[in-house]
């Protein structure tokens, strides 16, 4: 007898509709074998799905079984075909009716008391469902209310494989679990760290306040505990509100990655990740050798904080090259290739010297010239290009540390660069440009046009300063936003030069 059932492999972090097809037949010696390109985990489904029908009570009866996972062409991973394998062989020995998998789609792992849990990429898959007209989902209990995000289809989480077997055969009606999108949503503003927590600071607070108004990648340089990471850490306190669908992206991918847990069902703030300067060129870009997400995947649509940034090795900054260009990455193997989203907002810190202290005026720095060079030198070119602000973040004074009042708070800050990013918004509607950072080419020429002051203004700075091309073009695009905070339509003198301050490096390197 055969049987169909529905349910997805991943691919990069989308969904693909895979159709589970099994042929029960009672004539020849009992077997059973799974086709259709199925790695360890799949092939390793049938004794934990065997043990999981004999243990709720269900026998087959002894017949030559084969399972075909079609398209064959489609490498299959993971375990969340065990429950789609238990509900197809009930339906071919005929336990339960065919009728009832019809505009399903089914996902999760058992154990071998019958157990369904959790497995990742149960968002990707309900979004596959709705995309094919499905009316449904079957998925563990523990992965309902991530796919119940979805509106407009009905999802069913189940505990067990005896209640996935009384729902199928229709000796049960449960209620679908309900859409908590919008309760999800209006917990998306709350933060438990605060601008206003930071003791003076004023003129990296302005540099980040440019950065984030027009999704500019920033580099802070200062001494050690001079606070760099805790401005990073709230940088995300204020980005523009996620929309519902950038939510989705970033939750799917988290989703594929096993991150999601069940009060957690929907992502609502922006990432902010922050790795630790030893991980490998798969762990921030993505890959290995069974392909998922990795770092700037993660920071999809947030913060990706580097500090140390020289003591990362230099591979793995390099990798990174192409993600921050792209705004995603390409996972190329033999027999496929997947894409990762990786739009993300890149905050570097490192110190000035190996020891931290050339420019604290508190302590003697020893460093030799020799060394400094060395240091700075582990940053290449193409990766600082990459990077628009370059701002000192000097050591914190004593009176800024004990002032009594709080600085400005997030909420300050954040308003002020919604109103930029809602000007970029109406400047670059349907243009390649989303913000002041995409600017290049005859997009920079158009939207940053300078009067005659302003020109005498740049070629100025440029001569005196020894300014290279790509700092001129920096230059413009950060003058660009500032003009934006300032609600001016032209770039003034003063936008220039606040935007020729936030290049440190480029003064340096004099």
């Amino acid at each position: 007898m055969l049987a169909g059932v529905a349910c997805g492999a991943l691919q990069g972090v989308d969904a693909c509709r895979v159709d589970l097809e099994i042929d029960l037949a009672r004539q020849g010696m009992p077997s059973f074998s799974i086709v259709g390109l199925a790695e360890g985990a799949v092939r390793e489904a049938k004794e934990r799905v065997f043990a999981a029908l004999r243990n709720t009570g269900h026998k087959l009866p002894p017949s030559r079984i084969t399972v075909n996972l079609a398209p064959a062409s489609l490498r299959k991973g993971g375990s969340g075909y065990d429950l789609p394998l238990a509900l197809g062989l009930l339906v071919a020995a005929g336990v339960i009716p065919q009728q009832r998998l019809n505009g399903l789609f089914v996902a999760g792992e058992l154990s071998l008391t019958g157990e369904i849990k959790p497995v990742p990429g149960v968002l990707p898959l309900a979004l596959l469902a709705k995309a094919s007209g499905a009316h449904g989902v079957l998925v563990p209990k523990g992965n309902a209310a991530e796919a119940a995000v979805v509106a407009g289809l009905d999802v069913w989480g189940m505990a067990s494989l005896g209640e996935a077997v009384a729902f199928v055969a229709g000796k049960s009606d449960p209620c679908p679990h309900p859409c908590t999108a919008h309760d999800l949503w209006t917990q998306a503003d709350h933060w438990h760290i605060d601008f206003a927590e930071v003791k003076g600071q004023e003129h990296a607070k302005r540099a980040i306040e440019i950065a984030a108004a027009g999704a500019h990648n920033m580099l802070m340089i200062g001494p050690p505990g001079s606070g760099k990471t805790m401005l990073a850490q709230r940088i995300s306190t204020v980005l523009p509100p996620l929309s519902f669908d950038e939510a989705l992206e970033v939750t799917k991918v988290y989703s594929v990655t096993g991150q999601l847990g069940e009060d957690n069902s929907l992502v609502t703030q922006r990432p902010f990740r922050t790795p630790h300067h030893t991980i490998s060129d798969p762990g921030l870009v993505g890959g290995g050798a069974h392909p998922r997400p990795g770092e700037v995947s993660l920071a999809h649509r947030g913060v990706l904080f580097l500090d140390e940034l020289p003591e990362f090795k230099k591979s793995v900054l390099e990798v990174m090259r192409q993600p921050l260009e792209d705004g995603n990455v390409t996972i190329s193997r033999a027999a496929m290739s997947l894409s990762y989203p990786a739009d993300f907002m890149l905050v570097a810190a490192m110190n000035p010297c190996p020891c931290g202290y050339l420019s604290d005026e508190r302590h003697v720095c020893h460093c030799t010239a020799a060394q400094i060079q060395r240091y700075r030198s582990r940053l290449s070119g193409p990766l600082l290009d990459r990077i628009d602000l370059h701002v000192e973040v000097a050591a914190v004074a004593y009176d800024d540390l004990r002032a009594a009042g709080k600085g400005e708070n997030s909420a300050a800050m954040r308003e002020r660069i919604l109103r930029a990013r809602e000007v970029q918004a109406g400047r670059y509607a349907g243009s390649l440009c989303l913000t002041n950072a995409d600017l290049s080419g005859k997009w920079l020429e158009e939207y940053c046009r300078l009067g005659a002051a302003e020109h005498a203004f740049l070629e100025k700075a440029v001569t005196t300063l020894a300014l290279s091309a790509r700092a001129y073009t920096r230059i413009l695009r950060i003058a660009r936003t500032i003009a934006d905070l300032s609600g001016q339509k032209d770039i003034s003198c003063a936008n220039l030069a606040e935007a020729v301050n936030c290049r440190t490096l480029d003064r340096q390197t004099l």
